[in-house]
């Protein structure tokens, strides 16, 4: 069987081929490490490639499936994380220079789960410094580059495991979204990206100082809404070790996809009342909401205004930020990346009322959109508000219109860590210039069944997973 089918194949016919014995793990994991060699020099979608590692793991894959044996979902699946996660005995940076030397001797919640599958661990994906901003910068190398077109950003803090994705070098990528950090790397690379309800995926640990964590999550990127399915199975389900975890076991993530969305009450909004949107990114989502009128829902346009809400999640994140990583500024500052310690300062900077009152004004967000997903099922709006952009130029106008070039061009994405709502980027086109386009849709908090139900259907009527990028 050719590579280029084997390393974009999705999760589920990779099990398939190995315990049925038409390809080996080991056989697999060497065509992987292969094309990480042969293509990251391009993109920089890795910071640790963990070869040995991955091999010997492969091994012993290959040894269960002679024996009959199965480890879990995932056993023999290649798969990446994020150098946000912590990964035991594997070079963990968190995207810093300070920590570029970090070998934790325990694994994230997410790491446990992924290993506890029998996942082969390619590597550790790139990101920027603490996951401080949107698109993937670091001081430890260069920029993380798009598959499609490499002098264009992927975004981030994702950005590494979208490039790898998107590009062939894993099966499966395990991400985190604090404000879009999976959506946004997702639109811009065509990929599949899906950030879970809060809590839903436990979190504990880390190399900074643990702070209260109200915004983040780990989840999926993929090809295939199925892959992202079976891999949030995998991720989801309580752990006594963080105290913001859901305690209630988690649904069958992996059924949801085949279950139909005739009946859904589905509402769009082009800008939330407020956003910028470039015209090309607008008409293709639009197209993609609209579509779901012909699979039996109802789609409508009620007037949706919310507040240009980054200042308010910038109090709120930043303060985490400070509270994990705050220390760092008394004498490795100069270590720092700009936006990091930019962050740093601005959150030791927050008041305590500030934050009394940004908390609050989270709250009023939360009943906010309550109330509208008592009419509706699902929220859609497009994932981004332009798509990828030339490495450190930031849009400062969209739409004709002049903006904050730091955060404009995702206004829509940091909401709902601030509600703590599931949401997903779905690939849904391409600009004129042959960039890829992102339909969001958002559900009821703890109702990712919906929001997969609604991306598989959409993947049913509009296939993106055989779209390949120039680098790959």
């Amino acid at each position: 069987m050719p590579d280029d089918h084997l390393v974009f194949a999705p999760a589920l016919e990779l099990r398939h081929l190995i315990h049925s014995r038409q390809v080996s793990v080991q056989e697999l994991t060497e065509m992987f490490l292969r094309r990480i060699d042969s293509l990251n020099p391009k993109l920089n979608a890795y910071l640790t490639v963990t070869g040995d590692e991955a091999l010997a793991s492969a091994r012993a894959a290959d040894q269960r499936v002679l024996r009959g044996e199965s480890e879990g979902p995932l056993d023999g699946i290649p798969v990446s994380i994020k150098d946000l996660e912590l990964t035991r005995g594997i070079r963990s940076t968190m995207g810093s220079l300070i920590f570029k030397d970090h070998v934790p001797d325990h694994d994230s919640v997410a790491v446990e789960r992924v290993r506890s599958a029998g996942a082969i661990i390619l590597g550790k994906t790139n990101t920027p410094e603490f996951g401080a901003s949107g698109t993937t910068e670091n001081r430890l190398g260069d920029p993380c580059r798009n598959p499609w077109n490499t002098e264009r950003t992927t975004g981030g803090s994702s950005g590494g495991a979208a490039a790898a994705m998107a590009a062939g070098m894993c099966t499966l990528a395990v991400g985190s979204d604090g404000g879009g950090s999976i959506r946004i790397p997702s639109s811009f690379c065509g990929v599949y990206g899906f950030k879970p309800t809060q809590g839903r995926v436990p979190r504990y640990g880390g190399v900074g100082r643990s702070g209260y964590n109200t915004l983040s999550q780990t989840g999926p990127l993929t090809r295939t809404v199925r892959d992202s399915a079976i891999l949030l199975q995998v991720l989801t389900g309580p752990d006594r070790r963080d105290a913001g975890a859901i305690r209630e076991e988690p649904p069958d993530f992996v059924a949801a996809p085949e279950e139909k969305v005739k009946g859904l009450r589905i509402a769009w909004s082009p800008d939330l009342g407020h956003a910028a949107v470039d015209p090309e990114v607008a008409e293709a989502a639009a197209r993609a909401a609209q579509l779901f009128g012909g699979l039996g829902c109802t789609v409508e346009e009620p007037e949706i205004t919310v507040e240009e809400s980054f200042p308010l999640f910038y109090d709120i994140f930043s303060v985490v930020m400070y509270t994990s990583y705050g220390h760092l500024l008394e004498d490795r500052a100069e270590e720092l990346t700009e936006v990091a310690r930019n962050t740093l300062e601005y959150g030791g900077g927050v008041t305590g009322a500030e934050y009394s009152r940004a908390l609050q004004r989270q709250s009023q967000l939360q009943a906010q959109m309550d109330d509208l997903f008592e009419q509706y099922d699902l929220l859609m709006t497009p994932s981004t508000a332009v798509t990828a952009f030339p490495i450190g130029q930031r849009p400062a106008v969209i739409a004709g219109r002049q903006v904050e070039p730091y955060w404009a061009y995702t206004p829509f994405t940091f909401l709902f860590n601030m509600t703590m709502q599931p949401a997903a980027s779905v690939p849904c086109g391409f600009s004129s210039d042959g960039m890829p386009i992102g339909l969001h849709i958002v559900g009821r908090r703890g109702e990712e069944t919906t929001v997969l139900r609604a991306s598989a259907a959409f993947e049913q009527a509009h296939p993106w997973a055989d779209q390949r990028p120039p680098v790959s």
